[in-house]
């Protein structure tokens, strides 16, 4: 069928219509890569005439700064500085083993380290650089760099390392940092690639650790060019990481100093803690080590010397340690006796010197008794058979749930490492765990604080924190992050009756205040300050029924672990608390004689914010506390605290 012209006409538009388009396109097309020829050619000739001769863009991960650490003033706990450092990456050395030899004519590396050097390179991925050498120095970091052309696959760095500019102050607290090993990622499920960069240090323990993912910050990049013998020829572009959070702590770090120089070589830990608030002031534990050590690299003999040391510097004792809270524990009986009913402040038990149940003698410290003795006398004078007595009326249970409701026997959220839960025994506690029942020996025992009852110097000073307060008191470290307040808890009224809270503060008070008083030598004369506590002695050995008879062995007669621990608890000024503080001094001997002039003196630094006037000390102690201060290594009052974040 023929069409007509017309037809023909239409068909032979839309023909010429089409072959328009599609010659435009092509046009289009032919245009577009022209163009990028031309900038490929032009614009772009030097990168890929490069590229042509062998060379790579690499992408290399930047650290970032980890964040800082600050003392509730702005004294730098936690900076960095700066670490001249050599890595090397396998792939672009080829053979790895003449770089090295090459590489230790510039720097001094011993047999072995090159041997293990490349013992873990096999291991290591062989893209991944490899840290030979760190800390290096000026003059070693500079001929590596002048050599880099000899040295394929061989990089000089600059990165940052961390640096504690109190060294032992503050070791327990802040932990230290190391270098990632295999063990540390193994506990991770997904690493974050920062973790692979060589040397790369990540919080070990203390708050390094527990805050690591806030300290540890974000990566950036760095696009590189190396040339075919891994040379790094230049830098393409650069994208900066996210620093670390940078944080406050509510410890001050010249009372922490203050503290950790009372102590001395003491094994004891110290916790001041404000009652208001709940901020940690100072939170000790001696004898103390350097962590700049561990960052550095501590050598084997410095770690077993640590690690042997009977006195256990590497342990936090005063979130970690465990004691019988000895005596300090009788102001839970005393609360929980009132509140059973059993007992009223004014009511009178009959101390002969001993109290005999189920056929066994269970003695109060002084043989003779203390005769006729009320709650408070039973304080001052820290009778054991008026606690014996009421805590058989009480039970077990009723004084374990008083602990509780005072911070003891429970975990409190601090990020610190391990920090220890303690214990107020029950009697469904002890069936479950040991398959006995309880017995009234175990209440006479709990009561007093020995048998299974446990506390940290922490737990004590939120004990003590909560009875002078009158309030649930909740300890916390932290007071801000990047510059922004972290709120404090706020603390309910304790459910505890306050006329009961007010027996026993009398009682704490005359036991530091009255003449009779276990910790009268201790007692801080400027009416203002005036201090309360309780002194405890925990036994850490049986005594027995012969040595009793024959007059009981003293402290100083016998070998330094089987001694008795000593502790203290007070809170200062007694008529408007504002510290508190608890103390522990294993195998010290006596609370009275060794651990309460200790804690008195950590209140007055912390109540004057300085070293306390002699005025504040009874006169006959005044020659002493002088000499004593004299021979102290304390922070210098007009020091101007380090804030920067890094030093060359």
């Amino acid at each position: 069928m023929r069409r007509s012209p017309r037809d023909s006409a239409e068909s032979q538009r839309k023909i010429s219509r089409r072959g328009l388009m599609l010659g435009a396109f092509q046009a289009g097309t032919v245009a577009v890569l022209a163009l990028r020829m031309r900038g490929m050619q032009l614009a772009q000739a030097d990168e890929y005439r490069l590229l042509s001769e062998g060379n790579s863009i690499k992408i290399r991960l930047l650290p970032p700064a980890r964040g800082l650490i600050h003392d509730r003033n702005g004294y730098l706990l936690a900076g960095n500085e700066s670490n001249y450092r050599v890595t090397i990456t396998r792939e672009d050395a080829g053979d790895v083993a003449d770089v090295l030899a090459r590489l230790r004519r510039l720097i001094a590396l011993s047999d072995a380290e090159a041997e293990s050097i490349l013992a873990e390179m096999r291991r290591r991925s062989p893209i991944a650089p490899f840290t030979i050498a760190d800390r290096l120095s000026w003059e070693e970091f500079s001929r590596i760099a002048v050599n880099a052309p000899a040295l394929p696959g061989v990089t000089p760095e600059v990165g940052l390392s961390r640096f504690y500019p109190r060294h032992a102050d503050f070791a327990h607290v802040l932990g230290y940092v190391g270098p990632v090993s295999d063990f540390d990622l193994g506990r991770i499920e997904d690493p974050d690639p920062l973790l692979r960069i060589p040397r790369f240090q990540i919080g070990k323990v203390g708050i390094e650790a527990k805050m690591e993912q806030a300290l540890r910050g974000r990566a950036g990049t760095r696009r590189v060019e190396v040339n075919s013998a891994g040379r790094e020829m230049r830098e393409l572009s650069r994208q900066e990481g996210d620093p670390g959070d940078a944080l406050q702590l509510t410890v001050d770090y010249r009372l922490q100093n203050y503290v950790q120089e009372r102590l001395g070589k003491e094994s004891a830990s110290a916790v001041v803690i404000d009652v208001t608030n709940g901020d940690i002031m100072a939170i000790a534990s001696a004898p103390s080590f350097d962590p700049n050590l561990f960052v550095r690299g501590i050598s084997s003999a410095a770690y077993r010397g640590l690690n042997e040391n009977d006195h256990r510097p590497l342990a936090d004792k005063s979130v970690q340690g465990l004691y019988p809270p000895g005596s300090t524990y009788k102001m839970v009986t005393a609360l929980a006796a009132m509140e059973a009913g059993v007992i009223g402040p004014k009511e009178t038990v009959r101390c002969p010197g001993f109290v005999e149940v189920g056929g066994r003698k269970f003695h109060c410290w002084r043989p003779a008794g203390h005769g006729n003795i009320n709650l408070q006398q039973s304080l001052e004078q820290s009778c054991d058979v008026f606690y014996y007595d009421v805590s058989q009326r009480v039970g077990i249970d009723k004084i374990s749930d008083m602990a509780r409701r005072l911070g003891l026997g429970m975990h409190h959220d601090l990020p610190l490492s391990a920090v220890a839960d303690g214990l107020a025994p029950t009697q469904e506690w002890k069936k479950r765990r040991y398959g006995r029942d309880w017995v009234i020996g175990d209440t006479l025992n709990a009561t007093i604080g020995q048998g299974f009852v446990l506390t940290s110097p922490l737990q004590l000073a939120v004990m003590t924190a909560r009875i002078a307060s009158g309030r649930e008191i909740v300890p916390r470290l932290v007071r801000s992050r990047n510059g922004v307040e972290i709120a404090a808890p706020r603390a309910a009224v304790l459910a505890i009756d306050p006329a009961y809270l007010e027996a026993v503060r009398a009682g704490m008070d005359a036991v530091v205040n009255s003449t009779r008083g276990t910790a009268n030598g201790s007692r801080i004369v400027a009416a203002e300050m005036r201090m309360a506590g309780k002194t405890g002695t925990s036994q850490v050995r049986n005594i027995s029924a012969a040595e009793r008879e024959g007059g009981v062995t003293s402290n100083e007669d016998l070998p330094w672990a089987q001694r008795d621990h000593a502790l203290f608890v007070a809170y200062a000024p007694a008529n408007a608390p504002k510290y508190a503080v608890a103390l522990v001094v294993e195998h010290g001997g006596g609370g009275s004689a060794v651990a309460a002039p200790l804690a008195r003196d950590m209140l007055l630094f912390a109540l004057y914010g300085k070293l306390p006037p002699l005025s504040a000390y009874p006169e006959s102690q005044r020659t002493r506390i002088q000499t004593q201060h004299d021979q102290m290594q304390l922070v210098d009052p007009d020091e101007t605290p380090p804030r920067t974040s890094s030093r060359a």
